[in-house]
């Protein structure tokens, strides 16, 4: 999609997630009423690569797996023409500080309330939580029972 100079920036964090999926539909409703772009972003990484003990992941996994399933996902909530009028973007690291690196910048950044992360609260919080914390604009936390028409 071609930027729009001057055009309010939203960035929505996506995961596969029910939460996830009403935060990116969310996102871009708000982009048709204020004219604004979207940045669809996920995060991925391999667990265990931040030093804690996880379940084991299919080694065939990688970096272009995550992007096919970014780019379905898309497709899959918002049908093809809503997915063209959205640029994704797909990040190697952990969830919130991708989201927050992203959202420099940027307008607003919308992220669901639950993700798929194993452990509720783990480390250092939910990624909901860490971007709210940190992030450089505005947050808006969608709930996965929110209906836009």
């Amino acid at each position: 999609m071609d930027r729009q100079q001057g055009a309010p920036r939203i960035v929505v964090g996506v995961d596969g997630s029910p939460s996830s999926q009403a935060a990116l539909r969310w996102a871009v409703r708000y982009a048709g009423l204020v004219t604004g772009t979207v940045d669809v972003v996920t995060a991925w990484e391999v667990p265990g690569e931040a030093s804690w003990s996880a379940p084991a992941v299919d080694a065939t996994f990688d970096e272009e797996e995550a992007e096919r399933l970014l780019v379905d996902e898309v497709r899959t909530v918002l049908g093809q023409d809503g997915a063209s009028a959205v640029h994704e973007r797909l990040v190697h690291g952990h969830p919130a500080e991708v989201l927050v690196d992203a959202a420099e910048g940027a307008d607003m950044l919308v992220v669901g309330s639950r993700g798929r992360g194993g452990f509720r609260r783990a480390l250092l919080g939910s990624v909901s939580q860490q971007v709210a914390l940190h992030a450089p604009c505005p947050v808006t936390i969608v709930r996965p029972d929110v209906t836009v028409e």
